[in-house]
Order: structure tokens, then sequence, then C-alpha cells
């Protein structure tokens, strides 16, 4: 286990149907490289992954998007699934979450349809991002400009399109931490 994250702490904020592989890829990244990793949730328990449309395994939730306290965390990641995605967009505490961490400046990692809750909490204006295809119009046309590339870094915010852009996706998530 590489050191260079100690003392480091990184939120996962989801709900069920989120896609299991966008948590547990960069996870294990994160706590390979010394970072502690919460999940965060809408309720206390359990959240439900999934691999792409069948349900996956359950993960303990460690606070709830309503009792975090952001200052904890030195970045927040969205795994995507579109069950998770279009659910957490419109969960206020969520939002909240995303818009006081962004506030701050610090680092946003976003996967695929993660992008959905930077729309609808107005974070996606003026930022260059990727996401999963499908998202491109709604990034557009919440004002952002939607590229095509594996992973993308406009100032706090690093965006990745697809479970096979995770390594790269690891490597500017742990870059932005350790700088």
């Amino acid at each position: 286990m590489s050191a260079q994250l100690n003392g480091k702490r990184v939120a996962f904020l989801v709900t069920d149907g989120f896609e299991q592989v966008e948590l547990t890829g960069p996870r294990e990244a994160l706590q390979n490289s010394g970072a502690v990793v919460d999940i965060l949730g809408e309720k206390e328990g359990t959240v439900r992954g999934w691999n792409h449309d069948k349900p996956a395994d359950e993960f303990n939730v460690d606070a709830t998007f309503d009792s975090a306290q952001l200052d904890l965390y030195d970045a927040l990641v969205l795994p995507g699934g579109v069950q998770n995605s279009d659910t957490i967009r419109l969960i206020p505490g969520a939002q909240k979450l995303v818009k006081s961490h962004d506030a701050a400046g610090k680092p946003l990692a976003v996967i695929c349809h993660g992008a959905w809750l930077l729309v609808s909490s107005g974070l996606a204006k003026g930022k260059r991002m990727t996401s999963y295809k499908t998202l491109q119009d709604d990034i557009r046309n919440a004002g952002g400009t939607w590229v095509d590339e594996q992973v993308v870094v406009d100032g706090n915010l690093i965006t990745s399109r697809q479970p096979d852009d995770i390594p790269a996706f690891n490597e500017q998530l742990i870059k932005a931490l350790a700088g």
C-alpha cells in the first residue's frame, strides 16, 4: 500500500442502483494509496450496487447525505448507474453536498451517468466535461461543454465516461488528492 494519500478522506455519494465497479474500482485505488473511504447514502443501512442491469452486492452506508460532515472530506466521488443517477439528482441533501464541496474548490470526481447530479445542481454550466455518451445533450443544455475523452479535468472537476476508463479516472483522482 502506498502512503501518498495518508490523512485524506473521500466520500462516495450513492443510492441503490449505482454501477458497482464505479465504486469498487476507485475505492480500491484510493485505499491502496492510503485514503479512508466512506459511503454516503440517502438513508442509513445499506445500498445495493448493480452490474449494469442486474442487482449486485450491498454496501454499508457510513453516513447520510444530511448527516455527513462535509469538512471531513477531501474529495467526493459520484459513481454512475442509470437508476442511482436518476434518483440521486433529485435529492436535496445530495445537491447541497456537491454544491458546497464545489464551492470549497475540493476535487469532485464523476463517472458515467453520475454527471446528472451536476446537471441538476447547476454545476455543469461553464465546465468542460465528459460522461456516458447519452448525457451529452443534458450537459450541453445545462451550459457545459461535452467532449468524448477518457477523462477530463476542469479545475476541481474530474469526469470520466464509463467503466473502461476507471484506470485513467483513478490516476487523475489520486493526482488531485496528492497535489
